[in-house]
């Protein structure tokens, strides 16, 4: 199985770096999609019953206070980069606490093997500040705190801690912010972007992938950005930060900010977002249309008539047949995006897309080395 792949990687890893990267590298194609998406899934929801070999750095809300004591005996000279979640949404799979560590991890993996980055200059970081997730709270073999999530000022002040500490021993390190939940994610993001070298992955590193993928879909169509109307379902942080940068990608092409925010749609948990609901989250403000509620997101296609649908809420199966075909109804070739990681929480497959659609669809997913894509 993948499972069993990674785990003998795992150990080699563990035993021998230089040739498991060797053989990562070499073997790109057939390792990334066990070292990372979409294997890296399960590999984090089993994390505490397949723990076998020491990674990376776990600090926890009792740490609080003697972060500086952690950093100082971590092994590495010089870190470069720091891949850092706290597990509250780790891909579409929810909070998996502690077990998120298997993102930093495998991102880093792929740092390496793909961008060069010297191994021992990188660094996974797990915050453990407990979990909302009953199955592992009451699993004895979960390695972390037993205890529901801390938020508030307690959270803010070990985040302060850690990024202090961590720039106090690496002064130029670059802190990369991944899979935290929504609020703390662009919390942090806008404490810290004009502050210290960092990004959220999931808010500009998603965003940049695949608005580089809907430019080259547009260049299919012989169309230009500003011809084009796109329609999330999904209002979270990569929704948001995908809908972001294609505003700015609307203005490139001669729209004012205004404009280039009316061409972008949120279907949320509640429906499209509207300027009639009082409940919006400040991300999501912006994206506030004047038009009718509809809890439908079939409705939403027909209503708003997008090019292009963008999945990234992390419900399957909610590109549905119809949906599909109402989009090839309003476009010569529909943009279909399902972007939700990993396949199990995909929008739809490409084996869904094209029929329906009559091959019309230009496709993209989330996890693009599932055979069936």
């Amino acid at each position: 199985t993948a499972l069993d792949k990674f785990l003998m990687l795992d150990s080699l890893h563990a035993t021998d770096e230089d040739l498991y990267f060797k053989i990562l590298i070499d073997y790109i194609d057939d390792y990334m999609p066990v070292v990372y998406t979409p294997t890296v899934g399960e590999v984090c929801q089993k994390f505490s019953h397949i723990y076998r070999y020491p990674r990376g750095a776990f600090i926890s809300i009792n740490d609080k206070g003697r972060v500086r004591e952690i950093i100082e005996n971590c092994p590495n000279e010089e870190v470069d980069v720091i891949v850092v979640t706290d597990g509250q949404r780790i891909l579409g799979l929810g909070d998996l606490g502690i077990n998120g560590m298997g993102i930093p991890c495998g991102k880093l993996s792929l740092y390496t093997a793909c961008a060069g980055i010297a191994p021992e200059k990188t660094l996974p970081v797990t915050i453990d500040v407990g979990t909302n997730n009953p199955e592992y709270l009451n699993d004895p073999m979960y390695l972390g705190l037993r205890q529901e999530r801390v938020t508030g000022e307690a959270y803010d002040e070990l985040i302060e801690e850690f990024v202090t500490e961590a720039r106090r021993r690496w002064p130029n390190v670059l802190i990369q912010f991944e899979d935290f939940g929504n609020a703390n994610a662009f919390k942090l993001l806008s404490d810290y972007q004009e502050k210290i070298l960092c990004f959220n992955d999931d808010i500009q590193g998603t965003a940049s992938v695949v608005v580089s993928g809907m430019y080259s879909a547009v260049r299919v169509k012989g169309e230009k950005m500003a011809d084009q109307k796109f329609l999330f379902f999904g209002a979270g942080e990569a929704a948001c930060g995908i809908a972001n940068l294609l505003a700015d990608a609307l203005i490139d092409d001669g729209l004012s900010r205004e404009d280039a925010l009316a061409h972008c749609y949120l279907f949320d948990s509640k429906g499209l977002v509207t300027k009639a609901r009082t409940d919006l989250a400040a991300h999501k403000q912006p994206f506030a249309v004047d038009a009718p509620d509809t809890a439908s997101f079939l409705e939403a296609v027909k209503t708003l008539k997008p090019t292009a649908i963008i999945g990234v809420a992390g419900q399957p199966q909610t590109f549905t047949k119809e949906v599909l075909e109402e989009m090839a109804k309003l476009n010569e070739r529909p943009i279909i995006f399902a972007l939700s990681n990993p396949t199990s929480k995909a929008e739809c497959t490409a084996e869904q897309a094209y029929p329906a659609t009559k091959g019309k669809a230009l496709f993209a997913s989330g996890s693009p080395f599932d055979p069936v894509e």
